[in-house]
């Protein structure tokens, strides 16, 4: 006799799926993509690089940009149907200046950090 296992609802499954931040940071530019890991494909990024972001910043580098970039990657998030994220923070990244910016605007816009 076979026992299938537990069905789960739906609400529960969108919100562990295991899409993990990643942020980029160089003395140019602020970039910040969302990873689907078991299929290692990008579920959405943003960039102070990208040409229609560029006129609307004041400077493509610093905190305020920061702010911008994880404002916009929520918002393109939320329109992907991804409600929650992980946030992965490599050893020299601290909660902190243009990092704390990334994830407190992607918490304003909408999407939970589990």
């Amino acid at each position: 006799m076979v026992i299938p296992p537990p069905v789960k609802p739906p609400r529960i499954i969108k919100f562990l799926k295991p899409y993990v931040l990643k942020m980029h940071f160089t003395n140019k530019y602020v970039s910040a993509q969302v990873i689907h890991s078991p299929t290692a494909t990008v579920a959405s990024s943003a960039s102070s690089q990208e040409k229609l972001l560029r006129p609307t910043m004041e400077s493509t580098r610093d905190v305020a940009a920061a702010g911008k970039i994880g404002k916009i990657l929520g918002e393109r998030l939320l329109l992907k149907d991804i409600p929650a994220i992980t946030v992965f923070l490599k050893r020299e990244q601290k909660y902190h200046g243009k990092v704390k910016a990334v994830i407190d605007n992607l918490r304003e816009a909408g999407v939970k950090l589990i």
